[in-house]
């Protein structure tokens, strides 16, 4: 394997490394907010009760835990064994050991696909988004956040601070980028919004953050993290 692909695998791994410590280092206000903009604001209305539910790049599984809560059958993805047992443990799933770049599974094989936070630690997001929108079925939804990259400095002047404890992939596409990954996938934008106007890591301003989330369909090239709901035709 050449250098520069081994590096590549390991950094797309990373998360796997740290999966005993993840839920501990993760930011709680950021979690509960892509969580309710997920279930409570895209998905609003959408019976889960039934359903087949992928939630791809699941981590250490709360996207899981809360579809598998309101009655999906829950399938979880993820490239890292560690991560998808720690899942396994909170809650009925299905779990798949893949890349979220390249899902070994039928096209139009679920009602709901949810990714939240994954696609920017794949080597290619774009291909993400195409898989992600594959496996959905037709008249199926779609669910993405990922970071938008108007603010990756950020993520580069923390790591080069030392502050940021991750260590994997960071490939951010601007607003205009993801919407127009999932348009090329087939499918059809509903909504597309922006969450955290100013970086969630200082503590002191979050309780600004969630009034502040109101303009994020006016001025979403702004917002640290993006949302964007779509529908396969």
């Amino acid at each position: 394997m050449p250098a520069a692909t081994a590096i590549a695998d390991d950094r797309t791994r990373f998360y796997d490394t740290i999966a005993d410590d993840f839920d501990s280092i993760m930011n709680t206000y950021d979690l509960r907010r892509r969580v309710e903009i997920v279930f409570d604001e895209l998905l609003s209305g959408v019976d889960l009760r039934g359903r087949r539910v992928l939630d791809a790049g699941c981590g250490t599984g709360p996207f899981s835990v809360e579809a598998n809560r309101r009655g999906a059958r829950v399938t979880s993805l993820d490239i890292g064994a560690r991560l998808l047992a720690i899942t396994r443990r909170k809650c009925a799933t299905s779990c798949i050991q893949a890349s979220a770049d390249a899902i070994a599974i039928e096209d139009a094989s679920f009602d709901v696909v949810i990714s939240s936070e994954c696609i920017e630690h794949t080597p290619y997001p774009r291909a993400t988004v195409a898989e992600l929108i594959r496996v959905c079925r037709p008249g199926g939804r779609v669910v993405i956040t990922c970071p938008n990259r108007t603010w990756h400095w950020a993520i580069v002047l923390a790591n080069r601070l030392g502050v940021r404890p991750y260590e994997g992939l960071e490939n951010w596409p601007a607003t205009h980028e993801l919407a127009d990954w999932v348009r090329a996938g087939g499918a059809r934008v509903h909504r597309h919004i922006g969450f955290h106007l100013v970086p969630f890591v200082f503590g002191r301003l979050n309780p600004v953050l969630r009034p502040l989330d109101r303009l994020g369909g006016s001025i979403l090239r702004l917002f640290v993290n993006q949302a964007i709901l779509a529908e396969r035709p």
